[in-house]
Formats: structure tokens, sequence, C-alpha cells
């Protein structure tokens, strides 16, 4: 089969340079040598925010400067736009009610989409002053939300709006059932991607400030949750090159599959790079989906990928 491109058809992702790079044995019981990389989707400007819908067989994704969430069927392998003029959206995931729940960062809020299609403000602002730019979002198994907030969607017109920031810093955030917002860190440069640990015991989060400032971070932090949802630091789990850590995922065995420069790094839960699935745009996000939880969908660029692994996805719901 000839090789193809970002910009050419769709199917197998098929060129010179294998699929996996194996840096550790380990990685080989994480891959299917036989399973390849499919193009699913194309001529998006910026992909981001996959979030799976096990019950509707389809994954929800934004494009962030078209201003569209579209819809990928996962049984027709058709792509429609779920709703327009999303206010940038950026990051997407469920609540353990099964609503959408998305970051959009050009409109400086994160929003809920309830099952009549109407959309409720879960946070705008904090003490007084409006959110920088929401970017990404996850839910724990309490019900409580928790997204970033750096400030991309503030520094130009193309992925957001331009204009002036109101908070001192920009910090991980967690909304409670009842509705209170807290700032839970504010010590990371651009929070960026952050996911939980398989147990909820720790939360990663993704600073990717290198993206606009070659002094400044590119690593994963690490942090251990409390029983009342509090953070403690636990310094650096990992840095990542080429490119920024952006979005990632955990499977059940607790190990990162982190978006990157070069495709999707896959790390241990003691931060060691095992190997990498070569991707031929920047890697911005991905989620696990499928019925077995074991296909990997990829937000690069200006496409949706996808790969079957022999790992199985935690992220919840």
């Amino acid at each position: 089969m000839a090789p193809d491109s970002p910009g050419g058809g769709l199917g197998p992702v098929i060129g010179p340079e294998p699929t996996y790079e194996i840096l550790d044995p380990a990685f080989g019981a994480c891959v299917d040598p036989v399973s390849w990389l499919e193009r699913l989707s194309g001529g998006h400007r910026w992909t981001e925010g996959p979030a799976y819908y096990a019950d509707l067989r389809c994954l929800v994704f934004s494009d962030i400067p078209n201003q569209k969430l579209l819809r990928y069927d996962e049984e027709s392998g058709a792509v429609s736009v779920l709703r327009a003029s999303t206010g940038h959206a950026n990051g997407n995931t469920r609540d353990r009610r099964g609503r959408l729940v998305t970051c959009e960062q050009g409109a400086r809020r994160v929003v809920r989409t309830e099952p009549d299609g109407s959309t409720t403000v879960l946070a705008d602002s904090y003490r007084g002053r409006r959110l920088n730019s929401p970017n990404d979002v996850v839910v724990k198994s309490d019900g409580t939300i928790w997204f970033t907030d750096p400030s991309y969607g503030i520094m130009s017109d193309y992925v957001g709006n331009r204009a002036e920031q109101e908070q001192d810093t920009n910090n991980v955030y967690r909304i409670d059932p009842d509705g209170t917002i807290t700032a839970v860190a504010d010590d990371v440069v651009m929070p960026n991607g952050l996911a939980f640990s398989p147990d909820e015991s720790l939360l990663y989060v993704a600073d990717s400030a290198f993206l606009t400032d070659a002094s400044a971070p590119r690593h994963l932090r690490r942090f251990a949750v409390d029983a009342d949802n509090g953070l403690a630091d636990r310094g650096v789990l990992a840095e990542v090159e080429p490119g920024i850590p952006d979005g990632f995922r955990a499977d059940t065995d607790g190990r990162l599959w982190v978006g990157a420069g070069d495709g999707v790094q896959c790390f241990t839960p003691d931060g060691e790079l095992i190997g990498k699935i070569r991707v031929p745009e920047a890697t911005a996000n991905l989620a696990f989906g499928g019925p077995k939880r074991n296909r990997l969908y990829i937000t690069a660029t200006s496409s949706l990928y996808a790969i079957y692994l022999n790992v199985t996805g935690a992220q919840s719901p």
C-alpha cells in the first residue's frame, strides 16, 4: 500500500518508518505488531479534546480555530458537525451522568451540554475575575470536575480571542458538585493536559510553557490527591520532547500515553519513557475508546487518527 501523508487520503498510514519505536522491551507487550495507524478524518485546522461515548459508539472532538465540535461515528466512519460556534472549544470529557463537559478557551469558560442540547456554564470566573482560557478537563469518580487554565486562548485571535489576563497565575481548578470553584495548583507555568492515575491517588498535569518560551518547562508534574481533594506536589515525573507535552491519558496499569511533537510517547508510572507511536503530525490529545477501550484515538494537528493497542484505557466514565 502506498505511503499516506497528513494532507492525503484516509486509511492506513504506512511510510518508511515503523509505526512503533520500542525503547524498552516492556513497550512491546503494550502494542500489537500487526496493528497500524489509521487516519480517520482530515482537513481540519487544529484538532483537540477527544471524548469517547461507549454507549453511542462515537468520539467527540474539537477543531479549535474553526470553532466546531465534531462527531466521529465508530460504526460508519462518518464525521459530522455536532455543534458550531463553540467559543473555540478545546478539551472535552463526560461527567458521571454522561453529559459533555467542554473547555471553551475563546469564551473563557467551562460549559456542560445538557440532554436537550442547551449549555450550562460551570465556570467562567474565579474570585471576581475572568478565567484565562480553560484548556483541558477531567472528571473524578466523585463527580468533581478538574480543569487547567493557561493563557493560550487570550494570546491571539487564532485559537481564541486576544485579551488581557485577569488571573495572577495560570491555575488548575476543581469544581465541586455544589458549584464551588477552587484553585488547587497555582505554580504550574502553563498547565495543559491532565489525568488521574487509575486509583485517583495521583493527578498528573502537563506544563507546556516551552511552547512560547524556550527557557520554560515542558514536563509532566505529579500531585498526590488527599481525601479532601487537596493536592500535594510530588515533583516532576518526566521531561517530554520534542515539542511539548499536551493531552494525555492513563491505561489500567498506570502507564501514561502522552501527546508530543513526534506522536504519542508512553511513560511508566515512574516516569520512564519506554516507547512511542509515530504520528506524522504533532499530537495534541488522545482518548481510549472502542468496545474494549483498547483503541487509542489521537487528535493531531489537521487530523484524527486511531490505533489498536494491547492495553486498556483507564479514563472514566
